[in-house]
């Protein structure tokens, strides 16, 4: 017997009914916006920013933005905290002091500066960078060489969901919860079966709850209903938009499959744009990390360039420290000048302050999210985050969880990196965000997984299983690598 395809006529009819559907479908669909007058989910305290990514371009000077540290009397009381963790937990307790001895001589040096406004005023890019603020050189030739190479491992959370789920279950630390267990897979792609990046996402149940998304370049986002619905609803109406067209589609609870909606767009621009950030934690004990960083960054940058793909490439910066330092936080907007960027961003910086265990994250991530200038649609948006801490969770808002709300909602993706020293509780916040935006967890290794002093090597503390490892330089060009081009092809 023989079977017969059918014939390319029906296959167009089907596709064009298909299409038809769809676009009736979304003729109904609203887009939703924001309920405040909602009851939140447990901790949440109001729906994030999603305002979407707008910028047109970067090319722009370095320009520097600060917020101070506030008073000495702020960095005496979370000294004082300190001291009532360390009765509490004596194992993070000697992590802690180890990093009081490495941040002695900048702490007592931090000026009385009034309480951090909630923002602060753009500053131009000074002609010698921050040396009315720190006794920092007038030029920055670059950090010395290194003849030792940096070693890190990577996980991907989303890939290896299961052991993810184990990991939150034994770990039991303080955070931001997030029910993240039920989670759904979105695919969006064009009538010839491409994927469509930077679609802009909305899913919102019948009771008004509401979440936003962007799909990554290979069309995909990951859905958690549990993470923002606080009525458990069964259903979801998901609409996607993107250069003015809009689809629909819809989400049942308990669905197997993807959620596919397809979604007739403009070709992706030729030219892939990739906008990047360096979420940098400056305390006293990073000064390790940020000169290893200072040695890769350029050969990062250059081989990134480099690629076939010849990215758009804007880059960033955000370092914080904390309450009490000589600057919460100090921002660099996105420039497409790599050799400013580096003369005048990253290598100005050096660690000193800290004091305690926890730092700023909070009050960084959100400058991160909200307060750079992300580029539009077509844009691929990454943040690496280095930091050896967790963030202060006594301090009140802004917090990181309604903030990898806002970055999965504009695009962003989150790429932890744990520097030596982080913690358990560090972790489990890193991967936290990580695994919601869409980014991996990646981690410092050593010859001696508990001496950072070994060299480097294979061993970690982390608890991870079948990491593959690579140089940190490496390894960023590789995450970079795989985002964009998981998009290739999509203009042809």
């Amino acid at each position: 017997m023989t079977h017969r395809r059918p014939s390319r006529s029906i296959v167009a009819l089907v596709c064009a009914q298909w299409l038809l559907a769809s676009s009736a479908a979304s003729a109904q669909a609203v887009w939703p916006e924001p309920r405040p007058d909602l009851p939140p989910v447990p901790q949440a305290r109001s729906y994030p920013n999603f305002q979407a990514p707008s910028a047109t371009h970067c090319a722009r000077p370095v320009g520097t933005r600060e917020v101070p540290g506030g008073s000495e009397a702020d960095g005496q009381a979370r000294r004082g905290r300190h001291d009532d963790l360390a009765r509490a937990a004596p194992e993070r307790s000697a992590r802690a002091e180890e990093r009081l001895r490495d941040a002695a001589p900048s702490a007592g040096t931090a000026r009385a500066l009034p309480p951090p406004p909630a923002m602060a005023a753009p500053m131009p890019a000074p002609a010698a960078p921050h040396a009315q603020l720190e006794a920092a050189p007038q030029r920055h030739p670059g950090p010395r060489p290194s003849h030792e190479p940096v070693t890190a491992g990577v996980v991907d959370d989303n890939a290896d969901f299961t052991s993810y789920l184990a990991f939150r279950e034994r770990t039991q630390v303080p955070h931001r919860p997030r029910d993240v267990r039920e989670r759904y897979l979105l695919e969006v792609r064009d009538a010839r079966g491409r994927p469509v990046g930077d679609a802009e996402v909305a899913v919102e149940a019948p009771t008004g709850y509401a979440m936003w998304a962007r799909t990554d370049t290979g069309g995909r986002a990951w859905l958690h209903p549990d993470a923002f619905d606080a009525s458990g609803s069964g259903r979801y109406d998901v609409v996607v938009r993107k250069d003015g067209r809009q689809a629909w589609g819809r989400l049942a609870r308990g669905q197997k499959s993807a959620v596919e909606v397809m979604l007739d767009t403009a070709p992706a621009p030729a030219r892939a744009r990739l906008d990047l950030v360096f979420l940098i934690d400056a305390t006293g004990s990073m000064a390790d990390e940020i000169d290893k960083l200072k040695a890769t960054l350029r050969t990062i940058t250059a081989e990134v360039a480099g690629l076939p793909s010849r990215p758009d490439i804007c880059l960033g910066l955000v370092a914080y420290r904390d309450r009490g330092d000589a600057f919460l936080l100090r921002s660099h907007d996105f420039s497409n000048d790599v050799a400013g960027f580096l003369q005048h961003a990253l290598y100005p910086l050096r660690a000193g302050g800290g004091g305690d265990y926890a730092e700023a994250m909070n009050e960084a991530l959100h400058e991160t999210v909200h307060q750079l200038s992300w580029r539009g649609s077509g844009t691929t948006r990454m943040v690496i985050l280095l930091a050896d801490a967790p963030p202060h969770l006594d301090y009140g808002a802004p917090h990181y969880d309604e903030d990898m709300l806002a970055a999965l909602g504009k695009g962003i993706k989150i790429f932890g990196v744990g520097a030596s020293g982080l913690d358990r509780q560090g972790e489990f916040i890193q991967r936290q965000m990580a695994q919601y935006t869409g980014g991996k967890f990646v981690f410092l290794t050593y010859a001696q997984a508990e001496r950072p002093g070994s060299g480097p090597g294979r061993e970690t503390v982390h608890d991870v299983r079948n990491y593959s490892v690579d140089t940190l330089d490496r390894l960023v060009v590789r995450l970079v690598t795989e985002e964009l081009a998981k998009g290739e092809g999509r203009g042809r």
